[in-house]
């Protein structure tokens, strides 16, 4: 099994006028597991952006992350996407 890590401290940062489908392919990327450990909070973060630029399938990924984190944890993500929309 291929198993990757991505250098977060190297990684360029994801543009404004990044794709719906690039955004819920980081939501992906969090919620499996690829990126070298789940993160839950960045993986509900990206899947709300992508449903927020219009990637419909990405409501149903976020809900389904949302029922596997705490309160505290969704507050963070919804944060989370606001502190990046508002920086982008």
């Amino acid at each position: 099994m291929l198993q990757l890590l991505i250098a977060t401290d190297t990684a360029m940062p994801v543009e404004a006028s990044a794709s719906p489908d690039v955004l819920f392919d980081l939501g992906m990327l969090y919620s499996s597991g690829r990126s070298g450990v789940v993160d839950l909070v960045a993986a509900h973060k990206w899947f709300n952006l992508a449903a927020l630029k219009g990637r419909v399938d990405a409501i149903a990924f976020r809900r389904e992350i949302a029922e596997m984190m705490s309160e505290a944890e969704i507050a963070q993500a919804q944060r989370d996407a606001r502190a990046w929309m508002t920086s982008h």
